[in-house]
């Protein structure tokens, strides 16, 4: 091969290391330096972090445990979110393809004459091998890997939001669930002393010594008792339901037994609100779609400046089958094509314009979802020192209501006060009672919603991890123009 037909070919080797477009630089974020809502009280554990893998271990629950384990297995939203990872996986591979040579090889047999009355009839036989490669002398293929990288390490942290959402939601309904089981229990008590304190005023009525309204009014108390019991049933059952569907089950074929509630209520530590932006995977995502955004605008860019084509082709061709492999039917051509695109009406600049366009709006979008990110740490964070807060002062009320039942039960059978003072102070321990499993109820929620608020234990290095695993994103060599 002559110097003078390799120049084209080392001309592009020394072009191909410029690269158009900015490199990417993570945009700014409003991030405090403290929480708001972490002033005024201390949490009573060591501010460990999170434990990765199985967060749901922290609230002591085995049932608990072996049901979330369930989702990341059977769990269809995941299930289709490790489907986009992969279609994402595939899309790098096919545009990392654009950086090499395409290479093909045809053979064709043929007989026939030409127009003429006396053509003779000729064959024709060609084999041949064909191999064409436009260098990516201005990172246009370049940057269309950086960017669809970006997006499969985006589709990696979709992949975790949607399976930390599957697993926050399975451990919420398992905890709303127990909470029934719990008012459940509260309420067969109290219709257990209902049907008790319904027996003494039917004796003292049978004494004489209680009027036939307050037997009327033991009744009504207990049956109304009766039926919230009953009511609990349906929240119950679609509880069951909600869980049955996170662990990609039929609802008829999962039956939750009735149990105490066992889980308790950890201290979260929430760290520096720094974290937040390497801990929340839906943050991670909308960082590296800003990445990715980023990239395509030096694809646009990319597309002002000329493109160079080298082809090669090699074989043979013979008009008899006889000559048809042998040396003097060999032939080869060596070509360069240089492509320039001089007036388009405009579309390389709206395409610039919309490259543009779509990266401030991820910008704008990644800014929403990190104050988004610190809104819901706040309000959880809010919402469990209020609750402790609440808690506290209302087992005091529980104590103080049941005190007064028994005071009061005990001033009816010695004829001192109503039934009518008997049955405000029972309805209001039962009040007290409910309102109480509620405030519990709540606190377990929302120690759920701030461990999702928190990335549930993930981090942002995983996404690195997971490109060091594979082939990584195509470096950009030499300078950026």
């Amino acid at each position: 091969m002559t110097s003078r037909a390799l120049a084209p070919l080392l001309a592009a080797w020394l072009a191909a290391g410029c690269t158009v477009g900015s490199d990417y630089v993570r945009p700014d974020a409003p991030v405090p330096e403290t929480y708001r809502e972490m002033a005024g009280w201390k949490q009573a554990a060591p501010s460990d972090a999170i434990a990765r893998g199985p967060w749901w271990e922290v609230f002591g629950d085995p049932e608990l445990d072996a049901l979330a384990q369930r989702v990341d297995v059977s769990n269809q939203n995941i299930k289709s979110a490790e489907a986009r990872y992969r279609q994402a996986q595939a899309f790098v591979r096919q545009v990392r393809a654009g950086l090499f040579p395409v290479v093909g090889a045809s053979g064709s047999a043929s007989r026939g004459t030409s127009p003429g009355r006396d053509a003779p009839v000729a064959s024709n036989y060609q084999l041949a091998l064909a191999a064409s490669w436009e260098p990516d002398l201005w990172g246009r293929v370049r940057r269309s890997v950086e960017s669809a990288e970006a997006s499969r390490q985006a589709s990696v942290a979709d992949l975790e939001s949607a399976r930390l959402s599957a697993q926050a939601a399975l451990v919420q309904a398992y905890f709303a669930l127990r909470i029934t089981d719990v008012q459940r229990q509260v309420l067969e008590d109290t219709a257990a002393a209902y049907a008790r304190t319904l027996e003494l005023t039917r004796n003292r009525y049978a004494a004489g010594t209680a009027a036939r309204v307050d037997v009327v009014q033991a009744e009504v108390q207990l049956k109304s008792t009766q039926a919230r019991l009953v009511d609990l049933g349906v929240s119950r059952a679609q509880l069951e339901h909600v869980i049955a569907t996170l662990v990609g089950k039929p609802p008829a074929d999962l039956s939750i037994a009735r149990a105490p509630l066992a889980a308790r209520i950890p201290a979260i530590p929430a760290g520096v609100p720094s974290e937040l932006l390497e801990r929340r995977p839906d943050i991670a995502s909308a960082e590296r779609s800003v990445a990715a955004a980023n990239a395509q605008i030096g694809v646009a860019q990319a597309a002002y400046y000329p493109s160079l084509t080298l082809s090669a082709t090699a074989g043979f061709l013979s008009p008899a089958l006889a000559d048809w492999l042998s040396a003097p039917a060999r032939y080869w051509s060596l070509g360069a094509a240089l492509a320039e695109t001089l007036f388009d009406g405009g579309v390389r600049a709206a395409v610039s314009d919309q490259a543009v366009a779509a990266y401030d709006a991820e910008v704008a979008l990644y800014r929403q979802t990190v104050l988004a990110g610190f809104q819901e740490v706040e309000d959880n964070l809010a919402a469990l020192r209020v609750l402790e807060e609440e808690a506290a002062l209302q087992d005091e009320a529980l104590q103080g209501a049941r005190k007064a039942v028994d005071l009061t039960t005990n001033q009816y059978k010695a004829g001192i006060v109503s039934f009518l003072n008997v049955i405000a102070a029972q309805a209001i321990a039962l009040n007290n009672e409910a309102t109480a499993v509620s405030i519990q109820g709540q606190r377990l929620l929302a120690s759920v919603a701030l461990v999702k608020a928190l990335g549930g234990g993930w981090s942002a290095k995983e996404l690195e991890q997971d490109s060091l695993s594979r082939d990584g994103p195509v470096q950009n060599e030499g300078t950026s123009d």
